[in-house]
């Protein structure tokens, strides 16, 4: 097989579970031997294909997919701009299959590549929200019961579930939050869950970036007493220079990076020790070659992983995701939203979770396949989510 080739690249995109999902399919001159990527922005996923398709396309017909290092570098400079979410979702769609395509050729599933298993599954988080704590509770108390041990609590999604007061006269469309109230309702949370709940579950919250980084600091000092496996985000990427200042003045751990792009955002937090999870979309950074090298640059520096693991990731791209968690030492914890029956349909060989862990299959590659069929038959709408349209109460288009 020393002529095998690239002979096709192009991207596939459904939305099994009403969530824009792209998934990047590059075909070989073996017969029958193609691979699976996940390209997923759900936000752009038009863009994403687009690239793929008039970009990569003609860039790699030809190549070995053997060479995945040298495809990667390559793929990454060819437009001489780089490091933008468009770009590197493109090349990680390229990039996952080709790691599929490794794996198929040598008969081994990815996570045998990258080193072999460091653990037999991956435990993982679920999302539990609620519009008053008591249903939050009882969302907590539900997934305990089937056997998870880390659940990320929200109340009323991100930015909090009370009214907003004083709001502007002609506000525009949005979905409004007060930082200030939101702030304080996340403290009297935690302290309504640990008197209910315990200190033995371990509880998780993501702040989504939507306060000020002074509040953010403020935060993290009040919710240490009530010991977060992770305190998500923050801070947004513009703000990261405060991190030392938290890590100066409380002891609670902080997750960090979901939209980090370039790989140098990560040197100084993870080098000055200023995080302790690497909370990171693998699309975004450009797929499994990128991610992996992250992770032991976390493991020199005692960092642990804690990949992107929402609804606009595709299966193909949870599969990637722990393939990467069985291999690595510094394993934290895997985001894992629940893959609904649609989507096992269109992707055979989905992961599964049994109490609180995931595993995938043993099959060559990622284990993960796609119904092309099934998948036309769930087409996407482009429309951009409404959450991302988010106002503080005098109207001020914020983070989202």
């Amino acid at each position: 097989m020393s002529s095998l080739k690239i002979t096709d690249v192009r991207a596939i995109v459904t939305a099994p579970a009403g969530i824009s999902l792209v998934v990047v399919k590059v075909e070989t001159s073996e017969p029958g031997l193609y691979g699976l990527g996940c390209a997923t922005f759900t936000q752009r996923y038009l863009t994403v294909a687009a690239a793929v398709d008039d970009y990569l396309k003609p860039f790699l017909i030809g190549k070995d997919p053997r060479r995945i290092e040298e495809i990667w570098q390559s793929s990454m400079v060819s437009s001489y701009w780089r490091n933008g979410p468009v770009l590197n979702n493109a090349i990680s769609g390229v990039d996952m299959a080709l790691w599929d395509i490794q794996g198929k050729l040598a008969g081994l599933p990815v996570y045998q590549l990258l080193g072999g298993k460091c653990r037999e599954g991956a435990a993982v988080y679920r999302h539990a929200d609620g519009r008053d704590v008591e249903e939050l509770e009882d969302n907590v108390r539900c997934y305990l019961e089937q056997g998870y041990s880390h659940v990320r609590c929200q109340l009323g999604g991100y930015g909090g579930a009370k009214g907003i007061r004083n709001k502007t006269k002609n506000p525009p469309d949005g979905v409004y939050f007060d930082p200030a109230v939101y702030a304080r309702d996340v403290v009297d949370m935690f302290d309504h869950l640990r008197g209910r709940l315990g200190y033995e579950p371990e509880l998780l919250h993501d702040v989504h970036e939507r306060v000020p980084p002074i509040v953010a600091l403020r935060m993290a000092k009040e919710l240490e007493p009530y010991r977060l496996f992770f305190l998500e985000d923050p801070l947004a990427p513009e703000d990261v220079a405060w991190l030392e200042r938290i890590r100066q003045q409380c002891s609670t751990p902080i997750a960090i990076g979901e939209l980090f792009n370039n790989p140098q955002e990560w040197v100084g937090p993870i080098t000055r020790r200023e995080l302790d999870f690497i909370r990171v979309h693998i699309s975004q950074i450009g797929g499994i070659t990128p991610a992996k090298k992250l992770a032991a640059l976390g493991e020199a520096f005692g960092v642990r992983t804690a990949w992107h693991g929402p609804g606009d990731v595709s299966p193909v791209g949870h599969a990637a995701n722990v393939h990467l968690d069985l291999a690595i030492p510094n394993f934290g914890i895997q985001e894992w939203c629940g893959l609904s029956e649609q989507l096992q349909e269109v992707f055979p060989g989905c992961p599964t979770v049994e109490d609180g862990y995931v595993y995938v299959n043993d099959q060559p590659g990622l284990g993960i396949d796609i119904n092309e069929k099934l998948a036309a038959q769930h087409p996407c709408s482009n429309e951009l989510p409404r959450w991302t349209l988010a106002r503080t109460p005098d109207g001020t288009a914020v983070r989202p």
